[in-house]
């Protein structure tokens, strides 16, 4: 009997060996949107799963419901989710409800801050902006950008009646004047249109298309120190900028008023338009056979044109945040460490990775991995963001939906703008921000 007792707490430890082996397998879970972009992390990830064991799952959640599902388990304190790669308007509301931990700290104790480009810090990683306050790192950086028909474009006949048309050459436009005048010249109804571009109220489609051009035109959505938005987002240079992006919907197919960046690309690939726009992440189906059989190699590319009162073009990707909610927040930290070294980000890049590290942005080897990076490199400096405040979703809706509106023409543009401003304004007065 003494010996069984000494056998049978053995027997027990040898019972709960394939336990403790089965947690020392620790996996990581990463919430993105459902695209290419999260495909290419899940690839690199399996270089830290062999460097350190850890396995990362990166779930994949649909556009249309990624902020509500995302949102609904910060709500309900979930911690099914790790690190979550949201969008940078996302900053405000999960720093300040308490749903992404602070970061400052550890950052500037692990993370070559000045190597990152900066307006992609500032963008996805910074609250409030200007503060050096970081809830996140860069994870996508994207940005609105062209794809182009080049048989069109490089046709003598068609550079011929251009020019006698407008006199100056036919080319990828540079100006939205210029933009106008090549989308004109090839809407050719009912085969061929001269643009795709976003007007869709659906999440932040027709914001995320029609701000760039406000802001190149002179206006804006406001004062960021006072808040005030009347007589900046409805100016007179607002409202010029939204009766140009009224005249596109001319030279767009029909359905245009529901484009967002699917029906952009799907528009381009079918051949309906002779320039789309969309975000970088999306363009690689513009240059894949697979996709697109008939223009795949017939596809430029060109960065989003200046207006008459500067260049700005509209941000778009994510950042990546710790869940606070999370019970692996130091894995996630060793992960993202990781992500940021400048070999994973090299790698990142030769995948279809938008990489926000400086040097690896402007080296070769990214420049000439696709046929589209070198037009996603040269539009950084004029990268923009939307209000990245707690409120930013009230906000979006009222853009989203009196410029959509006015786009189907429910609304003139100075009507639309001004319901804007004044609902801004309200929804700024109700979180505070005009207290003494």
């Amino acid at each position: 009997m003494r010996k069984l007792r000494f056998v049978i707490p053995y027997l027990v430890i040898a019972l709960c060996m394939p336990t403790l082996t089965a947690h020392a397998q620790q996996t990581l879970t990463v919430a993105w949107a459902e695209w290419p972009p999260a495909d290419y992390l899940q690839e690199l990830s399996k270089d830290f799963t062999e460097e350190t064991g850890i396995t990362v799952d990166v779930v994949q959640i649909p556009w249309p419901s990624f902020q509500d599902q995302i949102f609904t388990a910060f709500v309900g304190k979930s911690d099914r989710y790790d690190i979550v790669i949201g969008d940078s308007q996302w900053l405000g509301r999960n720093s300040v409800g308490g749903h992404y931990i602070e970061l400052t700290d550890w950052i500037n104790e692990n993370i070559a801050v000045d190597e990152i480009y900066g307006p992609a810090m500032t963008a996805f990683a910074e609250y409030p902006k200007g503060s050096k306050e970081y809830w996140a790192l860069p994870a996508e950086v994207d940005a609105n950008g062209y794809v182009y028909r080049t048989d069109l474009f490089n046709d003598p006949q068609e550079m011929k009646a251009f020019k006698a048309k407008y006199g100056y050459e036919l080319a990828p436009p540079k100006t939205y004047k210029e933009m106008r005048d090549v989308a004109q010249f090839f809407t050719r109804p009912p085969d061929l249109y001269g643009i795709a571009t976003y007007f869709s109220k659906e999440y932040d489609g027709i914001t995320m298309g029609f701000q760039q051009v406000m802001w190149s035109y002179g206006g804006s959505y406001g004062d960021p120190k006072t808040y005030k938005v009347d007589g900046y987002i409805n100016s007179d240079d607002s409202v010029k900028a939204l009766e140009y992006y009224i005249e596109l919907t001319k030279y767009s197919p029909p359905d245009a008023p529901n484009y967002y960046w699917q029906e952009t690309l799907d528009a381009y690939k079918s051949g309906k338009v002779a320039m789309a726009m969309d975000y970088y992440a999306f363009l690689p189906a513009a240059v894949d056979p697979g996709q697109n059989p008939h223009y795949h190699d017939k596809s430029g590319f060109f960065i989003a044109p200046a207006g008459p009162k500067g260049h700005y073009i509209s941000i778009g990707g994510q950042g990546m945040s710790i869940s606070s909610y999370s019970e692996n927040k130091d894995t996630a930290k060793k992960y993202m460490k990781w992500f940021m070294q400048k070999p994973v980000q090299e790698k990142w890049a030769m995948i279809g990775g938008f990489t926000p590290h400086k040097e690896v942005l402007q080296s070769d080897t990214f420049l000439d991995a696709t046929p589209f990076n070198r037009a996603f490199a040269a539009s950084f400096p004029y990268l923009r963001d939307f209000w990245a405040v707690p409120e930013y979703a009230e906000l979006l809706e009222a853009c989203q939906t009196n410029w959509n509106a006015a786009i189907v023409g429910l609304k003139s543009a100075k009507d639309a703008l001004d319901e804007i401003a004044r609902k801004h304004e309200a929804i700024f007065e109700d979180a505070g921000y005009y207290d003494e």
